[in-house]
């Protein structure tokens, strides 16, 4: 048995040199995932053509066929006029919606109104170009989509991942080598993180928490049961705790007080628990209001496995000895177990993960002894004698086809803080290239132009608060403000303003942020919020 349902990419890097289109959606990939991009840099050359849809003019629209300036958070309206388009032209791949897919009818009615003339009103791109992507990605023998947070950290970003999957569907542009669906994950080892069951509704391998024969699995591997209850995502933790309901937390390797949205809430509400654990491997400013601290070893210190974006398990191996009283992770963790009345024994990373291949079929077959011969193995993998598996769904197009594929349709709606007289500007964030999250590894890094943070600004707007570059401004949203410089820059669109997360001890982006956030998920609009600037 196979078991999916960890937001996986379906195809592999190497395809990305492989195939005739790749639309790159909401992903300034150059800068976010440069080692993604170099394959994507050699499909160009081969012929790949690569469709940018960003509403900032990133360095990587130097090298698309076509760059469309998607207004933020109008990405549905987009997907669903490119649908219209290719039902309306007859594009569409009628033996695989029949054989492979349900609800085309519901798909069909959802997107008849969203004309390119409609979707050019609400996206800002000419309808014309609507239509040439459409037929462009319909037509190509071999199409991929790949995206990232410019598609997901929205208050409907779930509904915007279904609008490019309905994409997919409706060309047959999935389950075969060279077409696929790629969520990039924006580090080393979220993948890996949610295949070993950190997700509130899911257990290890990707098994659904209420899935009889994983909860059976699993009791029996583990000589425990398994709660009958799943927990909750981060944003309902957080609700949970503003409300006392929960008064202890543990935060390993995350540093929500500087990454999550409306920090000044977000600040307040762990300030009031009652008792905060933070393991990591530095001192973020969660930590400093941690009552305990937890040193931990990082990557280069650390043994065991990581899953990237391509579904493909590595080996990490220790090239050096943490430093003071740090210790592995799952050491840590084994210790406090054993405190609170666990009786586990690991004895090595290897023993974890031999643990792992009884719980999870997708990784029966991976052994350290295959992934240091081979270079690492793509899931799922369910036995010893199996190659492991480039691209996932090819089931579609068999004639044993199993659960068909659903249409999901999907319906615009607007950010949820639009800007108005009080806030005029859009703010979004996003990351840049030689900085790296929260700061906390990178903060003290002083070279290149990008040594601090700036507020990116189109010229014409700057113009109109008689603003010049290096101005210093203070920004304000509707939850907080801040004092940073601004640059103008010829990448941002009239009335976008933009920020990264970079540089917290400077400016903290996310006391201005929106925590709306989409109710499937969990996850906070960072892309969109209204703002307004006045020079200091």
């Amino acid at each position: 048995m196979t078991v999916f349902g960890t937001g996986a990419a379906t195809g592999s890097y190497d395809e990305l040199e492989d195939t005739d289109v790749i639309l790159v959606w909401g992903s300034n990939t150059q800068e976010c995932h440069p080692i993604i991009f170099n394959h994507m840099r050699r499909g160009i050359k081969n012929g790949t053509k690569m469709i940018v849809i960003d509403p900032r003019q990133i360095d990587q629209t130097k090298l698309a066929y076509k760059w469309l300036p998607v207004r933020v958070g109008t990405d549905i309206a987009l997907a669903n006029a490119m649908g219209h388009v290719i039902i309306e032209e007859d594009l569409v791949d009628k033996g695989f919606i029949k054989h492979a897919t349900e609800q085309f009818a519901n798909y069909k009615e959802e997107v008849k109104n969203y004309t390119p003339e409609f979707a050019e009103q609400v996206t800002g791109i000419p309808a014309e170009d609507i239509r040439e992507i459409a037929r462009l990605y319909a037509t190509a023998d071999k199409a991929t989509i790949c995206w990232t947070l410019g598609i997901t950290e929205h208050h409907n970003g779930t509904e915007n991942v279904f609008a490019l999957i309905n994409l997919a569907l409706l060309t047959g542009q999935i389950g075969k080598y060279g077409s696929g669906l790629n969520p990039l994950r924006g580090q080393n080892n979220v993948q890996g993180g949610g295949d070993m069951g950190a997700l509130p509704n899911r257990l290890v391998g990707g098994w659904n928490f209420d899935d009889p024969e994983g909860r059976k699995l699993h009791e029996q591997v583990w000589g425990t049961p398994v709660p009958e209850k799943h927990g909750k995502h981060q944003t309902l933790m957080l609700e949970a705790m503003e409300k006392n309901e929960i008064k202890a937390v543990y935060v390993i390797g995350e540093n929500p007080v500087q990454s999550d949205a409306n920090g000044h809430q977000i600040e307040k509400i762990f300030k009031n628990l009652d008792f905060l654990v933070v393991q990591d491997i530095l001192l973020t400013r969660t930590a400093m209001l941690a009552d305990v601290v937890l040193p931990a070893t990082g990557w280069a210190e650390n043994d065991g496995t990581i899953v990237n974006s391509e579904r493909r398990i590595q080996r990490v191996r220790p090239v050096l000895k943490g430093p003071g009283l740090a210790r592995h992770d799952h050491d840590i963790i084994q210790d406090l177990a054993n405190k609170m009345g666990a009786n586990w024994n690991y004895q090595s990373a290897e023993e974890i993960w031999e643990e792992v291949r009884k719980l999870a079929p997708n990784f029966a077959g991976v052994t350290y002894e295959r992934i240091d011969k081979e270079g690492g193995l793509q899931w799922p993998c369910p036995d010893e004698t199996h190659p492991g598996t480039p691209f996932l769904h090819s089931r579609l197009w068999s004639d044993e086809v199993g659960m068909k594929a659903k249409f999901m349709p999907t319906h615009y709606q607007p950010p949820a803080e639009e800007p108005d007289e009080d806030f005029p500007l859009t703010l979004t964030t996003g990351r840049r290239l030689q900085f790296y999250n929260t700061g906390v590894q990178t903060r003290d890094y002083k070279k290149g132009k990008n040594a601090e943070e700036t507020l990116e600004i189109h010229a014409e707007d700057a113009a109109k608060y008689g603003l010049q570059d290096g101005d210093q401004v203070r920004i304000s949203s509707r939850r907080g403000s801040i004092v940073t410089k601004i640059s103008i820059s010829k990448k941002q669109p009239k009335g976008l303003v933009f920020m990264s997360f970079h540089f917290p001890d400077q400016v903290s982006t996310n006391l201005l942020t929106n925590s709306a956030t989409d109710p499937l998920a969990g996850t906070a609009e960072f892309k969109a919020c209204a703002v307004r600037i006045e020079r200091v």
